[in-house]
Formats: structure tokens, C-alpha cells, sequence
């Protein structure tokens, strides 16, 4: 009963984590450490859980996906659109493929997770302080430079605790686009990327997983997926008001914070 409750929390903290600019893997790799759980999945269930996500920002955006469908054939913005998702996706893919298993073995751990979140706040109060251009403040505008510019940034949140969605906002901001615009592109962008990380990873991990993993890993999933749907929703609606400094000064304190515990001996490795 303790091992589903577990589960459930670090669902929690995913659904949480994954959409807001504060790193759903290094808080989950944390988290998971202080719970003692997961460990002997070697990061497969951090990594899985994040289909729920993914099954969130499809529920969320049903509407404009079933549109776009149809607009394909005969909507040349569609396509570029599009276009620009796939072209973001590679640069992170690709050197996701390269380094998978170095990133999981050297980089999975609380110490890195620290930095990386502190070192990401500051860029978020740096950038927050500069007066960017707006360029675009429809995601479907998105052109294949700012696109490619996102896939650039990207890259970095490859290490834990930088942020899949942080890492895309800022290059999304950098590049021209408004708060909301560039909130909403990251979260197009987790449908191919959480999408098939899950599946690569758990293809490859199979042979480590015993039946009660897989029945963590769904029900983790499942909790991350509502989770996430609402945190969706949230912060949509809090960029349309705010800036992110909010975000930037929390991954400081959150970073601070584990070092701390680092030092104090908690054991988190």
C-alpha cells in the first residue's frame, strides 16, 4: 500500500511539474529519492509517467487538433505549422538518441538537478528583465526560425532540471514570441517528444521491468495525466497576466534547497 502510495505522489509531482518551467524529470528524480522509490527501474518510470502528459495536452487541445487535421490538405499555414513542431523536435531527439544512456547514468542525479535548476531561474530573471520584440502571438504562426530556434534551446533540458517546457519558453521568448504564444508551442511540442521518449525508453527497458513496474508505471501515468490537464489550464491563464519571474526565483530556492539537503547528508542519491 505505501509503494501505490508513492506512485500516486510522484504522479502528482509530475502532472505538476511537466508543463510549469521548473523541471518535471529533476523533480521527479528527486522526489523518487526521497521516497525511495523507482530505483531499481534505473529512470524508466520518471521517463514513462510523462505519457500521462502527453495524454493531457492531446484532452486539452482536442478541439484544435481535430481541425487542424481537417485543414491540412488545404491550409498551407497548418503545414508550416507543423513543419516547425517537427523541425524544433530534432535537434533535442536526435542528441537525446546519442547520449540516452550517459544522461540517465552521470547526469540523473539531485546534485545535478540543483545546479541546473538555479542556473535556469537566473536565465529566467535575465531574460524576464529584457525588452524582447513581440514578433507572434498565435501559436499556429509560428515561422520555421523561431522553430528552429526553440529546437536549439531545446537541447540544454536534456539535463535534468533544466526543463523541457522552461528551455522551449525561453527560446520561444528569444525568438519573438509572447508568453501565452510561446506556453502553448512548448506544449505542442511534448506531444512528438514525451511521446516517443516513453516509447523508445520503454522498448529499450523492458527486459528490466517486473510485472508490478508495469502496473506502477500505468497507474502513475494515469494520476499525472489529470494532474496535468488542470496545470495546463492554470498556467495558460496565469502568463496571460504575469510574467515568469515567479518560476525563475522558485528554481532558485527549490535548487538552494537540495544542495542544502546535500550537504546535510539526506540521502537523495
Amino acid at each position: 500500500m505505501i509503494e501505490w502510495l508513492k506512485v500516486v505522489i510522484l504522479g502528482i509531482v509530475q502532472g505538476i511539474t511537466e508543463y510549469l518551467p521548473i523541471s518535471s524529470t529533476g523533480h521527479l528524480i528527486v522526489a523518487a529519492a526521497l521516497l525511495d522509490f523507482g530505483q531499481r527501474m534505473q529512470g524508466t518510470f520518471e521517463i514513462f509517467i510523462q505519457v500521462g502528459s502527453v495524454v493531457a495536452v492531446l484532452v486539452f487541445y482536442r478541439a484544435e487538433l481535430l481541425q487542424q487535421i481537417r485543414s491540412i490538405p488545404h491550409d498551407a499555414g497548418i503545414r508550416r505549422f507543423w513543419l516547425g513542431i517537427v523541425v524544433a523536435v530534432i535537434p533535442a531527439a536526435a542528441l537525446g538518441f546519442l547520449l540516452k544512456d550517459w544522461i540517465k547514468e552521470v547526469l540523473y542525479a539531485p546534485a545535478v538537478v540543483a545546479v541546473s535548476l538555479i542556473v535556469g531561474g537566473i536565465i529566467f530573471l535575465i531574460v524576464e528583465r529584457r525588452p524582447i520584440p513581440i514578433q507572434t502571438t498565435d501559436v499556429t504562426a509560428v515561422s520555421l526560425r523561431q522553430a528552429l530556434t526553440v529546437g536549439v534551446a531545446q537541447m540544454v533540458a536534456l539535463i535534468p532540471g533544466v526543463s523541457r517546457s522552461g528551455a522551449s519558453i525561453i527560446g520561444g521568448r528569444l525568438a519573438g514570441l509572447d508568453r501565452r504564444t510561446a506556453t502553448q508551442f512548448s506544449f505542442y511540442l511534448a506531444i512528438p517528444i514525451l511521446g516517443a521518449a516513453t516509447i523508445f525508453d520503454l522498448l529499450t527497458s523492458l527486459d528490466t521491468l517486473s510485472p508490478d513496474d508495469v502496473g506502477y508505471l500505468l497507474v502513475g501515468a494515469a494520476v499525472s495525466a489529470v494532474v496535468s490537464w488542470a496545470a495546463m489550464g492554470w498556467l495558460l491563464r496565469y502568463v496571460s497576466r504575469n510574467n515568469f519571474n515567479l518560476f525563475g526565483v522558485y528554481r532558485i530556492v527549490a535548487g538552494i534547497i537540495i544542495l542544502a539537503l546535500i550537504a546535510a547528508g539526506m540521502p537523495l542519491n
